[in-house]
């Protein structure tokens, strides 16, 4: 019998049932987030069409008295409603269907870790965010907003700040709540802290509502980031995001459910 010969080195099909690296399951991971973000229409509409109509409107219509370069004030203002509306209410809705489908409960069953699915959805979340931080900045600039660099750099700083802590937020949320009690506290969340991060927009405020306003999420990311896109840090701001920040985080990686 002749003998065979193979086309194929020794050992090129040979089984390897070892698991894909840490980075390699983030990376997997972070893209199937942000593709199912990215394909959503609700989330579309929280992410991109309503801070969009909010930044034309408020800049081009005659409400309040904001002063001559009203763009300069109303870009601060909707750029945390675009990274509330994309790391908290989008991304709680979203983890909350995803539990009640059983989505979250089958990753729960492969090799990826808890802090694997919590990593994948908010690095997904920010690569959303700086999309949206480019379209509305281009729009502002547009309408006539003309930053420094500087303050430009700072403000990416507490954008991505703000955009952890609001990750963690809607994680713990959705993480821990039945689907429709997730939908509708996330939804009523949303009204009420963009009603407070409005107030940064009122120059005479008591010192006290003020103060109060600032220890919320949504005001402390809008106070600080008024301030740093001026070139300025706003320390009470940063040191309260990253407060509420560290506890939700904690928060939801020890509660958090895939089921």
């Amino acid at each position: 019998m002749s003998e065979t010969t193979s086309r194929f080195l020794p050992g090129t099909f040979a089984p390897d049932p070892r698991p894909a690296s840490r980075a390699t399951m983030l990376t997997a991971q972070t893209a199937l987030e942000l593709k199912l973000l990215l394909r959503n229409g609700e989330q579309l509409l929280l992410t991109m069409f309503i801070p969009i109509t909010l930044l034309i409107g408020l800049t081009l219509l005659p409400f309040g008295d904001l002063g001559e370069h009203r763009v300069d004030r109303i870009v601060p203002m909707v750029m945390m409603t675009a990274v509330m509306s994309t790391a908290f209410t989008g991304q709680a809705i979203a983890v909350g269907f995803d539990r009640r489908y059983g989505a979250l409960k089958r990753l729960g069953a492969t090799p990826l870790p808890r802090w694997g699915v919590i990593a994948g959805k908010c690095a997904a979340v920010l690569i959303v965010v700086v999309l949206q931080a480019i379209l509305l900045g281009a729009i502002g600039v547009a309408l006539g907003w003309r930053p420094g660099i500087g303050g430009l750099a700072l403000g990416a700083l507490v954008i991505a700040l703000g955009t952890a802590t609001f990750a963690a937020m809607g994680l713990l949320l959705g993480g821990t709540l039945k689907a429709e009690v997730v939908l509708a506290l996330a939804n009523i969340l949303w009204f009420i802290m963009l009603g407070i991060a409005s107030l940064v927009l009122v120059d005479s405020l008591p010192t006290a509502l003020t103060v109060i306003a600032r220890l919320i999420p949504s005001g402390a990311l809008a106070y600080a980031l008024d301030a740093a896109l001026t070139g300025s840090i706003d320390w009470f701001g940063v040191a309260v995001l990253a407060a509420w920040g560290l506890v939700c985080g904690w928060l939801a990686t020890r509660l958090f459910r895939f089921h």
